[in-house]
């Protein structure tokens, strides 16, 4: 694909005239034809060792980094270790005088026994697929990207950080500490979730929380002596009844799960609400965890139960402030240097960008190709979109080191 607008120097053209889109495509249809569901750790790693081995391209120190442990409540209660595929870590001229951070996930939604493993074409440009958008092709872009600014002589300038994490489907919890890590000092952030079919960007998000909430009673006959007994389920159900009440303007609650109960005749003294929490802001998340605390201890002291809360807000929520306010107009001018209308809007959808901008990085999160249907056996990529959106980003961090930052 080639650029030959106006208002890019000769020196830009060069650079974006190096992607070459054909390229691109056939990354993408390589790596979506790997299953790497979050859980599939054999997918994983074999994407791991594919990906590495695409990045090693650049000139920069290429590794692969263990997962930090995390855990979850099983249905009886008890809190196990989940296995987490490693995360490809490249770091490109670490003392370089601009430091960017460039992030993506290598893992999808789809488990390693899904029927939806094969890529089909739906119409010429349109490629339907597992990831193919979120984000094989993101990854295509970046590396593109980045590929084509290494052939700039403002190169020297730049340092950055890769990371392609493999859980970012589930939440990043084995992650958290490593994007947290490669953010610090960082100038800004772009990460590669797919934007909407017409280029529209993610703008500000909202947050997330899930949380388990075990809750223990006392079992006893139900015919012969109730009094006796504790019912868990009854207090489970109680607490989620309390906790949707607490969704109002800029706080979304949902109770989705209790998991427990027993034998008709048997009062259970065993059950876990899971529930999840959407707050728009940082005040709407302390808010809701001040109240999932509060109403946890008034259940179980009017049901005379123990409950326990295990979990925690890892998707912070993401406003638009003044440094990313000023990422999104570069995006915007680089957009229109290329011909292409930028414009961005507010989703209630989380990713890694959220964990980024909590560490006080400006980051533009959906800087992936244009596609849709995600998370569905429907996900398709616009492929011209490939070409255009690495041209996108390599200009962006072309005239971010003209500038010498934001």
């Amino acid at each position: 694909m080639t650029t030959s607008l106006a208002s890019l120097t000769a020196s830009e053209r060069d650079v974006l005239d190096t992607i070459d889109q054909s390229a691109m495509l056939s990354q993408v249809e390589l790596w979506a034809a790997i299953n790497s569901g979050s859980g599939n750790l054999d997918g994983l790693a074999r994407t791991a060792t594919l990906l590495a081995e695409a990045f090693a391209a650049l000139p920069g120190d290429v590794r692969l980094v263990d997962p930090a442990p995390v855990d979850a409540v099983r249905t009886d209660g008890s809190i196990d270790a989940i296995k987490r595929g490693q995360h490809l870590v490249v770091s490109v001229r670490p003392d370089a005088p601009l430091r960017l951070l460039l992030t993506g996930h290598m893992d999808t939604v789809f488990p390693v026994d899904t029927a939806f493993q094969t890529l089909t074409w739906l119409e010429p440009g349109v490629l339907n697929g597992p990831g193919v958008a979120d984000m094989k092709g993101g990854i295509a872009v970046m590396l593109a990207a980045l590929r084509a600014v290494e052939t700039s002589p403002l190169a020297a300038l730049i340092g950055y950080d890769v990371m392609i994490n493999s859980d970012e489907e589930v939440g990043s919890g084995s992650s958290a500490a490593l994007i947290a890590e490669l953010a610090r000092g960082k100038v800004a952030a772009l990460t590669y979730e797919p934007a909407l079919p017409d280029g529209t960007l993610a703008g500000e998000r909202g947050g997330s929380g899930n949380f388990s909430v075990i809750v223990t009673g006392r079992s006893a006959h139900a015919g012969r002596n109730p009094q006796d007994g504790r019912n868990a389920l009854v207090a489970a159900a109680d607490l989620a009844v309390r906790l949707k009440a607490l969704t109002r303007d800029g706080l979304s609650v949902n109770p989705a799960k209790i998991d427990g109960g027993s034998a008709n005749n048997i009062v259970p003294d065993h059950a876990i609400l899971r529930v999840n929490f959407r707050p728009q802001s940082l005040e709407m998340q302390a808010f809701a965890d001040a109240e999932l605390q509060r109403l946890c201890d008034v259940v179980a002291r009017e049901h005379d139960v123990s409950l326990h809360r295990h979990g925690s807000f890892g998707r912070p929520p993401k406003p638009i402030d003044t440094g990313a306010h000023k990422l999104f107009g570069l995006v915007k001018a680089c957009g229109a240097a290329l011909g292409l209308e930028i414009s961005w809007r507010g989703t209630g959808g989380v990713c890694d960008g959220n964990n980024i901008a909590a560490c006080g990085i400006p980051v533009v999160d959906t800087m992936g190709v244009r596609g849709g249907a995600i998370h569905s056996t429907d996900e398709f990529l616009i492929t011209d979109s490939l070409a255009e959106r690495a041209q996108l980003s390599a200009l962006t961090i072309l005239r971010l080191a003209e500038k010498r930052g934001l």
